[in-house]
């Protein structure tokens, strides 16, 4: 299983790189023709292979963080 997740989501298909629990799912019984529960699959994640929920920073790519950081120091004060 480790090696099916290594590759990827993209490699089985999805669009992004993100796997999710109804991902893994999906994976297992395609893989392996083995229909879990969300909760199983978490409890193998985590328990038996040390993975944790993870969330992606959600900031858009054309963020120019100078300008943000311009913003957080003249602008925001001023708001207050």
């Amino acid at each position: 299983m480790e090696k099916e997740l290594a590759l990827g989501p993209a490699e089985h298909g999805w669009e992004d790189q993100r796997w999710t629990l109804a991902r893994i799912r999906a994976l297992i019984d395609w893989k392996f023709g083995t229909d879990c529960s969300m909760a199983a699959v978490w409890l193998l994640l985590l328990h038996r292979r040390g993975w944790s929920w993870q969330s992606p920073a959600r900031r858009a790519m054309e963020r120019d963080e100078g300008a943000v950081g311009l913003w957080t120091k003249d602008v925001w004060p001023q708001a207050e």
